[in-house]
């Protein structure tokens, strides 16, 4: 088992141990939010347009964690929240705004990163190096994942009735408008505090992959959190010891073993599995075949 372990007897590997198991459980777990919600590309769209606000951010303070992180938590509000202003006041749709602000924004960011003198670290934003992050990075991230998982677990009920039977819901007295509100910050607040175990790039996979992986062998909403969180750590995990033999990036690492266990389980689920439905249909055929002929 020393193949397994000589990675987390250096300290740098032992910190992005403690940052790989927060953010891979808490992204794991709001990820069920985000399918449930059906809520993927929009996610995305805001991943992206986490750019300029960390460009900008630099251009005007420098690169540091609290201006990155404060920048890119202003640009993810300005185009969230106006794209929503733009659906709610014009005959476009949300989804459609989106595509348009998240788009012009990031076009936006490339265009301030040319007028900036970024060192090397500002690809630890783009692309990810959890192997980077400091003790106040470990601290944003843990006070973000116990608000989020706080308020995600003690709301659970709620928020499934919300997702499935919105009237109901609100029949039933839950405040729906500003739930959905706060989801939309915590989903916001959890993208952010990633950018540097997988980078504004790639953030969505972390962020999506565990629930959609869960979403294959499970109906329950409960068993998706809880799956979906587990997911995430262990995939994190993982992938520090295989960034770390293969001397690979980190941030690629991460969405990699889940893509591959997402890859994985499409084919073998026995709930859900395309091998387990090309079964099924061979043998209803056969079936189908064998009363014809009787």
């Amino acid at each position: 088992m020393n193949w397994l372990t000589e990675p987390f007897d250096l300290l740098i590997y032992r910190r992005a141990l403690l940052a790989a198991l927060v953010i891979g459980f808490t992204n794991g777990y709001v990820s069920a939010y985000v399918v449930l919600r059906k809520a993927a590309l929009k996610t995305g769209s805001l991943s992206h347009a986490l750019l300029p606000g960390i460009a900008m951010a630099i251009l005007l303070f420098g690169l540091t964690p609290f201006s990155a992180f404060a920048g890119a938590l202003l640009a993810a509000l300005i185009v969230g929240l106006g794209s929503l202003l733009v659906s709610q006041t014009s005959r476009i749709d949300q989804d459609t705004a989106l595509a348009v602000l998240f788009t012009a924004a990031f076009s936006g960011g490339i265009v301030i990163l040319n007028y900036v003198n970024a060192p090397g670290e500002l690809e630890h934003w783009l692309f990810g190096d959890i192997r980077g992050m400091s003790d106040s990075d470990l601290w944003t991230i843990y006070v973000i994942a116990a608000v989020s998982l706080l308020v995600l677990t003690l709301f659970q009920r709620p928020i499934v009735v919300m997702l499935f039977e919105p009237n109901v819901a609100r029949s039933l007295g839950i405040p729906v408008n500003l739930m959905n509100y706060v989801l939309f910050a915590l989903v916001i607040l959890v993208l952010i505090s990633s950018l540097q175990a997988v980078g504004c790039i790639l953030a969505l996979g972390l962020l999506v992959t565990p629930a959609a992986t869960m979403l294959l062998f499970t109906d329950s909403p409960l068993r998706l959190f809880w799956g979906g969180g587990f997911l995430g750590m262990i995939s994190s995990v993982s992938a520090l010891v295989v960034s770390y033999w293969l001397d690979w990036p980190t941030g690629s690492s991460i969405v990699i073993v889940l893509g591959t266990v997402f890859v994985l389980s499409f084919l073998v689920s026995p709930k859900y599995g395309v091998l387990r439905v090309v079964r099924q249909r061979r043998r209803h055929r056969h079936e189908i075949h064998e009363a014809s002929v009787t």
